[in-house]
C-alpha cells in the first residue's frame, strides 16, 4: 500500500501527503539539495537522491531511477514538483501507478509559467489537475481538478497561492482514491467509485 515520492524541489505537495497520513514509503529527489529531503528526513521518511546529473542520457538517469523506486515496491509513484521530463520506458514501467499534479486546469496550459500563462490568456478560471503520468508531457487521463476565480488585479505569484492551496487539498484525495480502489479508467476517463467528486472548486482567499 506504500507511495514513493519523487521531489525536485521545496516539497510542499510531498508534505501534504504525508499530513494527511498517507503510506509515504520514501522520498527521492534527483537535486541533492531539495529542501523536501531534510523535511521528509526529520519526519522519519526515507529520503534518497538519485542525482540525474551523474547521468549521460535520460534513458540511464531514469533506469537508476527506478531501481531505486523499486527498491521500495511501491503501488503507486506521486510525482510532487518533479522537474524531469520522463522517458517511455520509465512511463511504461509505472503505467497506471504514476500520478502527478499540474498547476493548471489540463489540458489547459501544460508545461512551464502556467500562471502567467493563464493571466495572459485572459481566463476568468485557473486551478491544478491531478492525473495519471502518459508519455506526452502533462497528459494522462484526469484524475481530479481544482478551480480557483481568476480576480481583477492577480499576479502570477497571487494566482499560484491560491492554487498551491488548493494542490493541497486535492493532491492527498486523489492518492487516497488511488490506495482504496475507487479510481476506474475507461476510455481515457477516469471516475471514482462512490459519490467523490472530482472537481472542486473554492473561491476564498
Amino acid at each position: 500500500m506504500s507511495v514513493v515520492v519523487l521531489i525536485s524541489g521545496r516539497g510542499s505537495n510531498m508534505q501534504a501527503l504525508l499530513d494527511a497520513g498517507l503510506p509515504v514509503a520514501a522520498v527521492i529527489g534527483n537535486t541533492a539539495d531539495a529542501a523536501a529531503l531534510e523535511i521528509a528526513a526529520r519526519r522519519g521518511i526515507g529520503a534518497s537522491v538519485v542525482e540525474h546529473k551523474d547521468y549521460g542520457t535520460r534513458e540511464e538517469f531514469d533506469a537508476a531511477l527506478a531501481a531505486e523506486i523499486d527498491r521500495h515496491s511501491p503501488r503507486l509513484v506521486a510525482l510532487a514538483g518533479f522537474m524531469r521530463i520522463l522517458t517511455p520506458g520509465f512511463v511504461a514501467h509505472y503505467a497506471g501507478r504514476l500520478v502527478n499534479i499540474h498547476p493548471s486546469l489540463l489540458p489547459a496550459f501544460p508545461g512551464l509559467d502556467t500562471h502567467r500563462r493563464a493571466l495572459a490568456a485572459g481566463v476568468k478560471v485557473h486551478g491544478c489537475s491531478v492525473h495519471f503520468v502518459s508519455e506526452q508531457l502533462d497528459h494522462g487521463p484526469i484524475i481530479v481538478q481544482a478551480a480557483v476565480s481568476v480576480r481583477p488585479g492577480d499576479t502570477p505569484d497571487l494566482l499560484a497561492a491560491r492554487v498551491l492551496r488548493q494542490e493541497h487539498v486535492v493532491y492527498p484525495r486523489a492518492v487516497g482514491w488511488f490506495l482504496d480502489g475507487k479510481l476506474v479508467v475507461r476510455n481515457g476517463v477516469v471516475s471514482v467509485k462512490g459519490n467523490d467528486a472530482q472537481l472542486v472548486y473554492s473561491d476564498r482567499d
